[in-house]
């Protein structure tokens, strides 16, 4: 009996916080198929992620999201070469989700099930559009790369380096509070705005003055870990965003805002699903000032910390992904700064950015070659880090 022969198809199944994907990649690079099942709608009247909703969502959604997957892309189970499914980090219950089906999946199939690292699942959203578009040119990727991950529960660098087919990546940076998305988050709900708060603080922050109001970043002395030594703390980049939102809700108190952002939080809550721009007659001037200066201040400080890196470990090219990724004014000014210096810099497609089943796939495929399998005692590692 002849051996089937290989399809180099992987089934990628993300299911780490409030998105149900499935998608089917071929080769880590061309995408057969990426669905994507939201949870906005459930999670919007909380302001926030509920942890026990998302699991019973992803239970709702996974089958008929991995069958969508399936079919969108013309194939059927069989045609697999191997399962991935996020390990961690992420919610629990989430988590557990996924990998249950995965793993089921793979063991009636009798398929190869590879655990995935969230994070490093963000890094090869850019990797995978990065192989695309450098095969077009005939160019290779220029390492060691500095990759920035920023994102609703995130904000790391990691410096990732290319061994064979497999990557390598050495946390050089990492927030010791609030990630950058939930700031944004955070601060959106203090405003009275619509979730999740990216988005919205996005649009909204260009009808404003970003130099309006001064936020400044104090620096940052972390103490020392049991694990960390005095030289891996001085070689680290610390981030901090958990000071910039008391310092938003400082300035409505002083500037008596609160009655303003009472009543916009009871407009939006009498029409749900409405978008950012069309909550504009609800917002004064100095509210808009106040999210544009926000925003500013915390772009600034993602892009001074990130270059100062990447000129201090000498990296050859900047990755950026994660949801704050899509963010218009971070791209741009990540953009202009890496055009000054020379520094190749490479973004995720807008789809790409936030989380998804088509980067679990890709980081699987270097997996793949190298035979890095789960085993049956695989389950959820919601504190899962990445590299050394």
């Amino acid at each position: 009996m002849h051996e089937k022969p290989h399809t180099d198809l992987i089934l990628g199944i993300e299911s780490s916080c409030d998105e149900t994907a499935a998608a089917v990649v071929r080769r880590g690079s061309e995408i057969l198929s990426n669905i994507v099942a939201s949870q906005i709608a459930t999670h919007s009247p909380y302001g926030g992620v509920v942890p026990e909703l998302a699991s019973r969502e992803h239970l709702r959604n996974i089958v008929p999201v991995v069958r969508a997957a399936l079919s969108k892309a013309g194939i059927g189970f069989h045609d697999l070469d191997a399962i991935a499914v996020t390990e961690g980090p992420g919610l629990a219950g989430a988590l557990l989700v996924g990998i249950s089906y995965a793993k089921s999946l793979a063991f009636a199939l009798n398929k190869p099930l590879i655990p995935v690292n969230h994070l490093e699942g963000h890094i090869h959203a850019v990797l995978l559009e990065q192989a695309q578009l450098r095969a077009a040119q005939r160019e290779s990727l220029e390492l060691p790369a500095l990759a920035l991950v920023v994102s609703g529960g995130h904000t790391h660098l990691f410096l990732a380096q290319r061994q064979g087919e497999n990557w390598t990546y050495r946390n050089v940076g990492r927030t010791l509070d609030d990630a950058a998305g939930e700031a944004f988050d955070k601060v959106a709900k203090l405003l009275g705005l619509g979730y999740p708060g990216g988005p919205w603080i996005d649009t909204l922050a260009l009808h404003g003055n970003p130099n309006a109001v001064h936020f400044s970043f104090a620096q940052i002395k972390p103490k020392a870990h049991r694990k960390s030594s005095p030289a891996d703390l001085a070689e680290t980049t610390f981030f901090s965003f958990s000071g910039i939102k008391t310092a938003v809700l400082r300035y409505t108190q002083l500037h008596d805002m609160s009655s303003g952002i009472r009543q916009r939080h009871r407009n939006l809550s009498g029409h749900p699903g409405i978008r950012p721009l069309d909550a504009l007659p609800w917002l004064d001037q100095k509210t808009l000032d106040l999210i544009a200066s926000f925003q500013r201040a915390v772009v600034d400080d993602l892009r001074r910390k990130t270059f100062r890196t990447a000129e201090r470990y000498d990296a050859a090219s900047l990755l950026v992904s994660g949801g704050v990724a899509a963010n218009r004014e971070l791209r741009v000014r990540f953009t202009a700064e890496a055009a000054e210096r020379g520094l190749p810099i490479g973004f995720p497609s807008l789809t790409l950015s936030t989380d998804n089943a088509a980067m679990i796939a890709a980081a699987a495929w270097p997996k793949l070659q190298t035979q890095e399998f789960a085993n049956e005692a695989l389950t959820a590692d919601p504190a899962l880090a990445l590299g050394r």
